[in-house]
Parts: structure tokens; C-alpha cells; sequence
């Protein structure tokens, strides 16, 4: 399907992308610092899927529609810049609020699903797989099948990655918990992160 020359070159430069620290990766961290393990699993997860719509629009040519037109951009960036800064704002403001060590359940499934939609909402992630993906293409064979699955790949390498700092966080998390006072400007921290994110998606600019 690819050609043989492709796969490692692919899989070295993937790799490097999935480690890079990047809005994923702080995404994460501010989560699992937020809500605890469970809440960055969920998460990690929810971003990996958000990252398969854009796979999949890539795929079948909606993302380069997206990417063409200046008012999608604005509005899909709008949209999601705002929906990081809502749940900064909420992160912040519940930092003092009781939390337990690691949040559960419902909690886990709104951290799934914020994930999916902050992912989904990010024109910035269709405008890398756009970029990223075509320099591996071999245009002889199926362009969408290979796209497909090269960007499967890539969404598969970046939540591993998400899913280890998710780890390295939550530990990190549970080494304060005697600390009440720190862990509530942690979750400070992670809600202004959010909010950090937020505004560098709405600042974002559409690639001419």
C-alpha cells in the first residue's frame, strides 16, 4: 500500500511529532492535574478520536475545504477556542471546590468527551495531518486508503504518548496530595493552561 521506502521514514518522523511537546501534551497534563488519572486516560482517549474526524475528513477531502475556506477556519477555530476557554474558566473556578484523589465515572466521561470535541474543534490538527501526511503518499496507489492509514498511525502514536504523560502526571499528582493549598494551584494552573490554549487557537491564522 505504501511504498517500501515510506514506513520507517514515516514512523521516525510520526514519532517525533507524537513526543514533541505540543497543545495535546498540555492538554493532558492540565487534566490529569485537574481531575486525577482517570480524567487524563479519558482525555488522552477523547483526543485520539477527535483526532480520527480530522483523519477522516482529510481522507475523503472535507479538511482541504475547510482549510480553503477562511470563513469554516474562523468559525470551526471560534468555536473550539471558545469551548478551551469555558473549560479553563471552569477549572479554575473549581480549583478550591473538594476533589477526590482521582475522579470517577461521569467525571471520566465528560473528560472523554471534552477531549473529543476539543479535538474535532481544532483546525489547526486538519491543517498538520494536510500538511503532514501527503509526504508519504505514493500518488500511483489509493490516496485516501493510504492517507487512512498512515493518519491511524499517527492519531495511535500520539495518544501513547499522551497516555504515558498522562501517567507521569497523575503520579506527579499523588505526591502532593498531603499538600491540599498546592494542589489547588494546580488545578489553578491547569484551568489558565486551558485558557492559554483556548486563546492560541483563536489567534491562530489560516495558512494561505
Amino acid at each position: 500500500m505504501i511504498a517500501a521506502e515510506h514506513p520507517l521514514t514515516f514512523l521516525a518522523a510520526a514519532l517525533l511529532v507524537a513526543i514533541a511537546p505540543g497543545p495535546g501534551i498540555f492538554y493532558v497534563v492540565a487534566r490529569t492535574l485537574s481531575g486525577g488519572r482517570f480524567a487524563g486516560f479519558a482525555s488522552s482517549v477523547g483526543l485520539g478520536l477527535g483526532g480520527l474526524v480530522h483523519v477522516a475528513a482529510g481522507a475523503v477531502g472535507v479538511s482541504a475545504l475547510l482549510m480553503a475556506s477562511a470563513q469554516a477556519f474562523t468559525v470551526l477555530k471560534l468555536v473550539g477556542g471558545v469551548y478551551l476557554l469555558w473549560l479553563g474558566i471552569k477549572s479554575w473556578r473549581e480549583a478550591r471546590a473538594p476533589a477526590p484523589i482521582d475522579l470517577r465515572a461521569a467525571d471520566a466521561r465528560r473528560a472523554f468527551r471534552d477531549g473529543i470535541i476539543v479535538e474535532a474543534l481544532n483546525p489547526k490538527t486538519a491543517a498538520f495531518f494536510l500538511a503532514f501526511i501527503p509526504q508519504f503518499i505514493d500518488p500511483v496507489r489509493p490516496v485516501a486508503v493510504q492517507f487512512i492509514v498512515l493518519g491511524l498511525v499517527s492519531v495511535c502514536l500520539n495518544t501513547s504518548a499522551d497516555l504515558l504523560v498522562t501517567c507521569w502526571a497523575a503520579m506527579a499528582r499523588a505526591g502532593l496530595e498531603k499538600r491540599p493549598a498546592l494542589i489547588v494551584r494546580l488545578r489553578q494552573a491547569s484551568g489558565a493552561v486551558m485558557c492559554g490554549l483556548g486563546a492560541s487557537l483563536l489567534l491562530a491564522r489560516r495558512s494561505s
